[in-house]
C-alpha cells in the first residue's frame, strides 16, 4: 500500500522512465524497419544522375542468351574440376530453368495446402565494379493478403573454413537496410540467400576451389 502511495505522491522511479524509453525506442525501430520492408525498391536498368531522395535503387543483372551461350559448357568443365570464369548472363542462364509444373489433384484427393507464408523465386545475379549482387524475389502470404518483396545483398566471397562463401556487405530486404540489423540480417540470409539449392554437380565442385575472384565484371572461379 505504501509503494503504491509512494508511486501517486513522486511519480515513477527512475528505473521505471528508463524502461519506458528503451521499450519506446525498440518499437519506434520495429515499426520504422517494418514500414521500410515494405517500401518496394526502385527497379532500374542503371543509377539515374539523379538519385530521388530516400529510394533504395535494384539494378538487375543481365538475362542476354546471346552472352551466355557457354554458360552449360563453363558448367560441366566446372563439374569436372577446371577453372572458368563467368559473367552475370552465364550465372542467370544457369539458374533460370522452369521449375516441373505442380500435377492436378486427382479426383478423391485431398488438394494441396494453401500458400505456404514465405515463398522464394528465382535468384538474379549481377556482377558490378568487383562485387557480386544476388537478389531473391520473395512473396509473402498472410491473413488473405499477398506481399511481393526483394531480398537484395551485395558483397564478396571469403573463405570460412574449408570453403568459400558469399560474405554480403550489405542487404536490403524492400527499402530495409538489414546490415544495420546483425540479427536479422543473419536470419534472412540464412532463409533466402543460403538457402538457394545448388544442382549436385556444382555442389560436389564447389569445396575443391583454390579461390573465388571478382575482377571488375567477371566471377572467376580457380580449381588447384
Amino acid at each position: 500500500m505504501s509503494k503504491k502511495i509512494d508511486r501517486a505522491t513522486h511519480g515513477p522511479s527512475w528505473s521505471e522512465i528508463i524502461l519506458g524509453i528503451f521499450l519506446s525506442l525498440g518499437l519506434g525501430i520495429v515499426l520504422c524497419a517494418a514500414l521500410l520492408m515494405l517500401k518496394p525498391v526502385v527497379v532500374a536498368k542503371e543509377m539515374p544522375k539523379e538519385p530521388e531522395a530516400g529510394a533504395v535503387y535494384y539494378l538487375e543483372g543481365g538475362r542476354e542468351a546471346g552472352k551466355a551461350r557457354q554458360a552449360s559448357a563453363k558448367r560441366a568443365a566446372f563439374a569436372q574440376g577446371q577453372s572458368i570464369s563467368v559473367i552475370e548472363e552465364e550465372l542467370n542462364t544457369l539458374v533460370a530453368a522452369p521449375a516441373a509444373p505442380t500435377p492436378a489433384a486427382k479426383p478423391g484427393e485431398v488438394p494441396p495446402p494453401a500458400a505456404a507464408t514465405l515463398v522464394t523465386g528465382t535468384p538474379n545475379f549481377r556482377i558490378h565494379n568487383g562485387s557480386l549482387q544476388i537478389a531473391v524475389p520473395v512473396t509473402v502470404n498472410a491473413a488473405g493478403l499477398s506481399q511481393k518483396l526483394t531480398v537484395v545483398a551485395q558483397g564478396k566471397f571469403a573463405k570460412q573454413g574449408d570453403r568459400f562463401v558469399f560474405d554480403p556487405e550489405s542487404m536490403y530486404l524492400g527499402s530495409c537496410p538489414l546490415h544495420r540489423l546483425p540479427f536479422v540480417a543473419g536470419y534472412v540470409r540464412s532463409q533466402f540467400i543460403d538457402s538457394q539449392s545448388i544442382p549436385e554437380d556444382l555442389a560436389a565442385a564447389w569445396p575443391k576451389l583454390a579461390n573465388v575472384a571478382i575482377e571488375e565484371n567477371t566471377l572467376t572461379l580457380t580449381m588447384p
